[in-house]
């Protein structure tokens, strides 16, 4: 399928493994230009090897997204050796503080939010100004936490319900600009964020990965219809739509990748 990007630069962030990484692959296989961006440089040196050379299309730049300075330079750094940004997908995230609400603090609370929601607020404030030339796509990974919470990871579902507001808040101000915003909801992918929290369930309560899964699945999980983990790639395709020219009608969305995880309508 042409998804009519070639010849365009995509930003991943969150590049380094799970959804990003498998949208990086998915954007380079269409014939984009992709920088991933993480925290890590080693880490992302290292998933970057993993995407291939991409004939001097892939380039893997670090960058903190809880500091502003971090993302100019990175911003700074892009225009340099690449060129300006058409393509936007805001991938990265962490679990967060987790837990009894009543049991977390205020660091815990302002982690979770400076990373999962400021950082969505940074990264689209500094890179705006290379999306608003004519044509320009914005993607967030949210959650089915931020419309459907849970009791034990609160902070986490309010930092992605705030990140569907701020897509569908700049969803309308751009748009006569040729910039789409939009969001992508997944569920229980096997990410390296569902595999330390099977990890942690299976110690806990002295059961294996596999039966933690399925607990997940069956017990936490109900609405999904799909009794199994997601696959990365399975979101990437959905993210790929959403960044191509074939997408240019669909703004301030948010589309759930989720087996039918979320119960409501």
């Amino acid at each position: 399928m042409d998804l009519g990007i070639a010849g365009k630069t995509a930003l991943v962030f969150g590049g380094d493994s799970g959804i990003g990484w498998h949208t990086a692959r998915r954007l380079l296989d269409e014939g984009a230009t992709v920088v991933v961006s993480d925290i890590d440089q080693a880490r992302l040196d290292d998933s970057a090897a993993r995407l291939g050379a991409a004939d001097g299309r892939l380039f893997a730049f670090a960058a903190d997204v809880t500091r502003l300075d971090d993302l100019v330079a990175l911003r700074e750094r892009i225009e340099r050796e690449v060129g300006q940004v058409d393509i936007l997908v805001q991938a990265s995230g962490i679990t967060g503080a987790q837990g009894a609400f009543d049991e977390i603090d205020d660091e815990g609370w302002t982690h979770t939010l400076e990373v999962d929601l400021m950082g969505p607020v940074r990264i689209a404030r500094t890179f705006l100004p290379h999306l608003r030339r004519g044509w320009g796509r914005l993607v967030f990974l949210a959650s089915e936490d931020g419309v459907q919470p849970y009791a034990d990871e609160i902070p986490y579902c309010s930092a992605k319900a705030g990140v569907l507001a701020l897509m569908k808040g700049l969803s309308r101000p751009y748009a006569e600009e040729g910039l789409t915003v939009n969001a992508v909801s997944p569920a229980f992918i096997a990410t390296p964020m569902t595999d330390a929290m099977m990890t942690k369930a299976s110690a806990e309560q002295g059961i294996s990965f596999d039966e933690a899964v399925e607990q997940m699945v069956t017990e936490k999980r109900p609405f999904m219809a799909i009794k199994r983990r997601g696959d990365p790639d399975e979101v990437a395709a959905v993210i790929a739509f959403l960044v191509s020219a074939g997408a240019s009608f669909v703004n301030g969305a948010n589309y759930r990748v989720d087996a039918g995880s979320v119960g409501s309508i």
